[in-house]
């Protein structure tokens, strides 16, 4: 009889084992926001040629088991900056690009002789070539035919700073510049676009402000702010995530650029407190001392109040993917422009209920989801034909 009832116990365990995992993968189904159209729309991009996040049968974004929180998939995002794997161990050339201020931006270049469509990536604030996630998405696209090619902004990646004027996530002047430069050395070839964070904001901005006259034939932003005030707001919030690990990672970034570029940063005619920034703990701290001065604004609060690309979405004319988490701790779920996505034909929305910022870790042995719904969106998006036209 003990035996028996040992058998159903465990009987009943495996049950609710697996109903509960069952339910909790259907949980992380992914959900797509977007408009299907009498005419073709990124909505029906995904549908036909990205299964990744539309079929009923792999369109999941299960966590890791031991990162299961937006928490731990963010924090473990931050300390795998430096992880060199087979997935990421790449090797760039480098192009530097002057701008007419004097300024300088690098362009870190793989598989860059090769033939193929190329793809433009940019990384978040403080962020470049070299972070993880980065890599392992330049060699994921180049192992699926494209060329990439990572843009640096001023300061940093070791970019030489040459002008003090300072990167900004609402001017796009140098990402501008750095498309036509890449079109007129490569007019041959469709370009495509990814950025990251901050990146993805000013990209979302570029996308909007040339509309059908954009440069690239597709783009996917990941774990975009659109509400920059947000953001901000949701960054200086004192908690164990900002104080420990986001806030200290992301200043000890900035300061290396201020550090390395003293006597530049300096001369500026705006006269920074120098003192002040070199003793800056937080990200709106150094935005008030600089960015904020820099743009015409009071303080950081004024700045991110203008900073919002959520109005930019409305005209956008060409493919564009966001790819968000609903555990965010960074960019919340209700500050995304969920309407305006759903009304616009060539945006999507690309949302899972885990993946914190920058993570969306999944796996036994951590690998990077989304990996393969950029391959898969951008492939499906690179125009047949002449360059800049995309198929939809």
């Amino acid at each position: 009889m003990t035996h028996e009832l040992s058998l159903a116990g465990a009987a009943i365990a495996s049950t609710a084992l697996y109903y509960g995992l069952k339910r909790y993968k259907s949980e992380c189904r992914v959900k797509i926001h977007g408009t299907e159209t009498s005419i073709p729309s990124t909505r029906t991009l995904l549908n036909e040629h990205c299964p990744s996040l539309a079929s009923p049968s792999l369109a999941f974004m299960v966590p890791t088991p031991y990162l299961p929180t937006g928490i731990l998939q963010t924090a473990f995002c931050s300390l795998q900056t430096l992880k060199r794997d087979t997935l990421s161990d790449i090797t760039y050339d480098r192009e530097l690009l002057t701008t007419p201020d004097q300024g300088t931006v690098s362009l870190d270049w793989y598989a860059k002789h090769k033939k193929g469509p190329i793809s433009i990536i940019m990384a978040g604030i403080g962020g470049s070539s070299y972070e993880y996630h980065i890599r392992c998405l330049v060699k994921a696209l180049s192992n699926s035919g494209f060329r990439a090619v990572v843009m640096n902004h001023r300061g940093l990646g070791r970019t030489p700073l040459t002008s003090s004027k300072l990167y900004n996530a609402q001017d796009t002047s140098d990402f501008t510049q750095s498309l036509h430069h890449i079109r007129d050395t490569h007019p041959e070839a469709p370009i495509v676009g990814v950025a990251f964070s901050m990146g993805a904001m000013l990209l979302t901005k570029y996308m909007g402000e040339t509309g059908s006259s954009s440069l690239l034939s597709a783009a996917i932003a990941v774990s975009c702010p659109f509400d920059l005030l947000l953001t901000g707001r949701q960054l200086d919030r004192d908690t164990f995530l900002n104080n420990n690990v986001f806030q200290p990672l992301v200043v000890a970034s900035q300061l290396r650029v201020v550090k390395r570029n003293y006597d530049m940063i300096k001369s500026d005619p705006l006269n920074f407190d120098m003192d002040a920034l070199l003793n800056a703990k937080r990200v709106s701290e150094i935005d008030t001392l600089v960015t904020a001065r820099t743009l015409g604004f009071k303080d950081c609060w004024e700045l991110y109040a203008s900073g919002s690309t959520t109005g930019y979405v409305d005209r956008i004319r060409t493919p564009f993917l966001v790819i968000n988490s609903m555990d965010d701790n960074v960019v919340p779920a209700y500050g995304l422009p969920i309407d305006k996505i759903e009304n616009n034909p060539y945006t999507a929305l690309a949302l899972v209920k885990h993946g914190g910022h920058l993570g969306f870790f999944t796996g036994l042995k951590p690998r990077i989801w989304y990996l393969t719904p950029v391959v898969e969106f951008l492939t499906a998006a690179v125009p047949q034909g002449t360059p800049g036209k995309a198929k939809l």
